[in-house]
């Protein structure tokens, strides 16, 4: 009777233990959750300016939307333009189960949204052609885990820029990098513009940065303007397209502010830390519960000149009056 009694007793005993270590586990679980913060990773494809700017306009959105400080962890890559290092540095986030990702510039967020495999947002940082890219379904419905901010070059404003500022040019030179999906969409919709506007140009590729000092060359030798697009490859060797073309008093009208900056005549350009700030925006957004699936991608689309006014004096350049007045007032002059 006793020994039946005590092993009541011990059995009782054992069930209020163990459902008290059970209390205490889920408290300390929800105390967990109820105090710890978002893992943000963010892929940066290469290092050159506008990609700098949009990273630093990715951290100024996600702050205005309460993501700073010790509200975020964020751990940044830059892949150098390496693919094998975005695929490493993408999977390297997921064993590191961040909650949501950044990918800057397309090969990044291809990358990132490979290794996503759905499981998390990814959120897109300036890339040109979200559709064109596979990385969603459409810019009104993203339909999956995906969405972020396009920068859609005004190419119809460019062109014209060029006119204004080379108006007797007889052939145009575009160049692009073929491994850029963006630079590539950008160049070939110039090239249809120019068409639609009977205007002589040539299509000039770069594989990578090492082919830009003889390709710049002979774009110098056989045209009177050059037009760089949207492209990370010739954004990266910008220095070395305007130093060529200078030589033979070639002006290069750039797509991008910090491509100006970096020796072209002119832009109108969008800001490229406008497209990293509405990115970080969207990011916070999501990690507050917006669905990526129905969250249209933003398109920034609005621009402003910027002018590099020693650059258009080295040229022998004199620039229209209402481009200087319009960068003075709204833009950048360098």
């Amino acid at each position: 009777m006793e020994e039946n009694m005590m092993k009541k007793f011990t059995t009782a005993l054992l069930t209020i233990t163990t459902l008290a270590v059970a209390a205490l586990v889920g408290i300390h679980t929800q105390d967990v959750r109820a105090t710890s913060v978002p893992t943000v990773g963010i892929l940066q494809q290469l290092e050159h300016p506008a990609l700098d700017q949009i990273h630093k306009g990715v951290i100024k959105g996600l702050a205005e939307e309460g993501y700073k400080g010790n509200k975020v962890k964020i751990h940044f890559q830059n892949a150098q333009g390496d693919q094998s290092n975005i695929k490493t540095m993408s999977d390297r986030f997921e064993s590191q189960h961040v909650d949501l990702t950044v990918g800057i510039a397309t090969a990044a967020a291809q990358g990132l949204a490979s290794a996503a495999n759905g499981q998390h947002p990814v959120i897109l940082a300036g890339i040109t052609d979200p559709v064109g890219s596979k990385l969603v379904k459409s810019d009104q419905h993203p339909g999956a885990n995906i969405t972020g901010t396009s920068g859609d070059s005004p190419i119809s404003q460019h062109l014209k820029l060029i006119k204004e500022i080379v108006p007797h040019s007889k052939q145009i030179g575009i160049i692009y990098t073929t491994s850029d999906h963006g630079g590539t969409f950008n160049a070939k919709r110039m090239a249809a513009q120019c068409k639609q506007e009977g205007l002589k140009y040539k299509l000039y590729a770069i594989s990578n940065t090492n082919d830009m000092q003889q390709v710049a060359s002979k774009m110098a030798s056989e045209c009177d303007v050059i037009y760089a697009p949207q492209d990370n490859g010739v954004a990266a060797a910008m220095k070395t397209l305007v130093n060529t073309a200078n030589n033979e008093k070639v002006p290069v009208i750039p797509a991008a502010d910090t491509m100006v900056k970096d020796g072209g005549v002119a832009a109108y350009a969008v800001s490229q830390f406008k497209l990293g700030e509405e990115a970080g925006k969207m990011a916070g957004k999501v990690l507050k519960g917006k669905k990526t699936a129905t969250y249209p991608v933003k398109m920034v689309t609005k621009g402003h000149y910027v002018i590099n006014r020693s650059e258009a004096k080295k040229l022998g350049l004199k620039l229209p009056a209402k481009i200087v007045n319009g960068a003075k007032k709204n833009g950048e002059v360098f």
